[in-house]
């Protein structure tokens, strides 16, 4: 009884501890690193920014940020060091090459090829004579 007691305390610590609040130094400070992690994509979850994880890694990552903007990293610096690390995926809006083209252009083409091929079917059957309702023999149902 008193290990399961003394294994759910060091459970509960150990959760505790990755979740404390980071600590800045100024106001400037937490708005860079604010603005940073909302940029960059847990590389875990996929669908969050870095802000909004709350996977362990997702923890790692932002005190790995907040490392390099202590010594003294510009943005792009941090950005490159982590795309170095993971590819441009951790990166929410990555730029605008070859290679990326598909992902930037892809759901615009999309939707005009879509638009493309509706007009194409309105037109064929606005072209198309009216249906005729059949004539009336004259029984009633």
């Amino acid at each position: 009884m008193k290990t399961c007691l003394l294994f759910l305390l060091l459970a509960f610590s150990a959760l505790a501890a990755a979740f404390e609040p980071i600590e800045f130094r100024d106001a400037a400070e937490e708005a860079r690193f604010r603005e940073l992690s909302a940029e960059l994509r847990c590389v875990m979850c996929q669908n969050q920014s870095l802000a909004d994880s709350n996977a362990q890694i997702a923890q790692d990552l932002r005190m790995q940020v907040l490392e390099l903007m202590r010594e003294g990293k510009t943005d792009r610096e941090i950005k490159d060091y982590l795309v170095a690390r993971y590819s441009e995926f951790v990166l929410y809006n990555p730029p605008v090459r070859p290679a990326t083209w598909l992902l930037w252009f892809g759901p615009g083409l999309i939707l005009v090829g879509g638009a493309i091929v509706v007009a194409v079917v309105v037109r064929r059957r606005s072209g198309q004579a009216p249906v005729q309702p059949p004539a009336e023999d004259g029984q009633e149902w």
